[in-house]
């Protein structure tokens, strides 16, 4: 009997340690690739990026509460913590859901404007970033976030607009571009042909090869003279099914369609999760 116990006892750490063996294949495995998803919140914007080391970065939390579903798909249980949140402007659409965000995980960073809005999620927002006493940053072009073989680039706004008040904020936006290697994403969250205008004017390195079409696929927005600087392969569409502004624009998508560009909606296809290694990516939707 003493035998048989030992032997067994054996064999359940072999297959313990043999599980474990696995699991860290696995991580291994997982640790060359890039994820990026852009999360089907409806009407507004909500993407998640998940570095090869497992940093995690979070652009703007949609409209509700809807992005903790989301987050609780893409993190273990026991994960609570995100390294980074990017606030792009302070439109409820790109904010109301950083606030179940903020009360439900730790937050080490915090990047944004610092624009100035009377809303009441605004003041939500700043009670919220107070308490958390997250690293606070206010974006301006040229600032760079590294996270090992990848980054953030900022390439608007051109200067710091900490403390103004707009009507609007959209043509506020942050605008970004990450790099992986041989891979790129352009976010332009809400921007309008005027500040793509000005990217152009400035000739920033907006060629990438994913497109976070701006403003939902709005006519605000996607001039045809970005979109063909930007040059992308893919264009996604974050846009709620059945939204009463009429997102995307035919005009748009005519643009698009246009330059061969393949393109995914949040509306149609869901959550839509792009994995890089950093010389190839492939597009998941779900």
């Amino acid at each position: 009997m003493r035998e048989n116990k030992e032997t067994a006892i054996i064999l359940i750490l072999l297959f313990v340690s043999n599980i474990f063996a696995w699991l860290a294949v696995y991580d291994l495995s997982q640790s060359q690739l890039l994820e990026v998803t852009f999360f089907n919140v409806g009407q507004g914007d909500a993407i998640f990026i998940e570095t090869p080391k497992r940093h995690q970065i979070l652009i703007d939390g949609g409209p509700d509460s809807t992005i903790l579903e989301k987050l609780n798909e893409e993190m273990p249980f026991y994960d609570r913590t995100i390294d980074l949140i990017i606030l792009t402007h302070p439109e409820k659409d790109h904010l109301a859901g950083l606030l179940d965000v903020l009360k439900g995980y730790k937050v080490e960073n915090i990047l944004w404007t610092g624009v100035k809005r009377e809303k009441t999620e605004f003041e939500e927002w700043q009670k919220l970033i107070k308490k958390e006493k997250a690293n606070i940053f206010i974006a301006k072009i040229g600032q760079k976030v590294e996270f090992e073989k990848s980054y953030i680039y900022i390439l608007f706004p051109f200067e710091n607009l900490e403390g103004k008040e707009f009507k609007g904020t959209n043509n506020t936006s942050i605008v970004s571009k990450l790099v992986f290697d041989g891979n790129s994403f352009l976010f332009t969250s809400d921007i309008y042909k005027s500040i793509e205008g000005e990217l152009i004017k400035r000739r920033l390195d907006i060629d990438s090869d994913i497109l976070k079409v701006a403003h939902h696929g709005s006519k605000t927005s996607s001039s045809p003279e970005f979109i063909e600087k930007v040059s992308p392969e893919i264009a996604v569409i974050q846009v709620g099914k059945g939204n009463s502004y009429g997102h995307p624009h035919p005009k748009t998508l005519e643009t698009l369609k246009k330059y061969g560009i393949k393109i995914f909606r949040t509306d149609l296809d869901s959550d839509i999760k792009i994995i890089s290694n950093g010389k190839n990516y492939a597009v998941s939707s779900f």
